[in-house]
């Protein structure tokens, strides 16, 4: 389990699901302006910060060539890295072809599966979600020829532009990859992340489960001692959750 220490007057912070690029870079961009808003707002009480996936519609590395665009964010994600502050990224299932450029340029850890955490006194279990617990079936089938290696190094052999292109189009229209857009509360018996959490609970310990992917800002108490949270998008809600040190909140960024 990793440490994370958090000084008293410091936080940390957790968003996920911005999708940028979708539809568009150009209808994202005013969502990404509000993001890089926020990510300034917080900068000088984030203890750390934990990207919970999805910050993408589409991403691809190739070997020498990552996508077009998004450069505000990855210049203030820079800045912040550059002032100390610890960044975390986990992949959602936009994003799974993460292969180092984070690493190298941003000195942000990247993990492609979810991860426990003690934060001073407290523990975390967080990931993305997606493909976890009962249900999302779609995408666990889908998953599997996504993350397979042959299919990698196929997809790596078209050129950029063309390989960018198709997988741009199949992130905003096949909702099997993007997840239906109107998503809605299926209660706790049929949300499977939550299924996921109570099943998790029967063998371990944790204080908070915090995930993406379901895109609605969601608390739900799994028992007297354990809370699920949904972390909502920067799409529809702008919501993201603190930690003090002490407390978890879900909270709504506003301009």
């Amino acid at each position: 389990m990793k440490t994370i220490s958090v000084p008293t007057g410091k936080k940390v912070f957790f968003a996920s699901d911005n999708h940028l690029g979708a539809p568009t870079n150009r209808d994202s961009l005013p969502r990404e302006k509000k993001f890089v808003a926020w990510l300034d707002s917080i900068k000088e009480e984030a203890a750390a910060i934990f990207l919970m996936g999805d910050l993408f519609d589409f991403w691809f590395e190739y070997k020498t060539v990552v996508p077009k665009g998004f450069t505000r964010t990855l210049g203030k994600l820079a800045e912040l890295s550059d002032m100390g502050i610890q960044i975390s990224y986990f992949v959602g299932n936009h994003d799974l072809w993460m292969n180092g450029y984070f690493e190298e340029e941003l000195n942000i850890p990247v993990f492609h599966k979810p991860q426990q955490y003690q934060i001073n006194n407290t523990t975390f279990f967080i990931g993305h979600g997606d493909g976890l617990g009962p249900y999302d079936k779609g995408f666990k089938r889908m998953k599997k020829v996504f993350t397979n290696p042959v299919a990698k190094w196929f997809f790596k052999w078209l050129h950029p532009d063309l390989g960018v292109r198709l997988g741009q189009h199949l992130s905003v229209n096949n909702k099997i990859i993007s997840g239906d857009a109107d998503a809605k509360f299926l209660g706790e018996d049929r949300e499977w992340l939550v299924l996921y959490a109570k099943r998790k609970l029967e063998s371990q310990h944790f204080d908070h489960f915090i995930f993406g992917h379901r895109h609605l800002p969601m608390e739900i108490k799994l028992n007297e001692k354990s809370t699920y949270t949904n972390l909502g998008d920067w799409i529809s809600y702008f919501t993201y959750a603190v930690f003090d040190g002490e407390q978890l909140t879900l909270e709504k960024y506003e301009v």
